[in-house]
């Protein structure tokens, strides 16, 4: 039972940190930032594509 109980306690420290981790990100706006430091790099590449323009 000891270990059952165990097993539970860690399962909910894990559920409660990726909460937090989740608000953190959310209060903040982290994954939009990160979005627009990565877009110049990404334009740079999709940029270089080649397109069939032909419609």
């Amino acid at each position: 039972m000891a270990t059952f109980l165990h097993v539970i306690l860690i399962i909910a420290i894990v559920l409660v940190c990726l909460f937090v981790l989740s608000f953190i990100v959310y209060f903040f706006n982290l994954d939009m930032k990160l979005t627009a430091a990565i877009e110049p790099l990404m334009q740079k590449h999709y940029d270089k594509i080649e397109r069939d323009t032909h419609l």
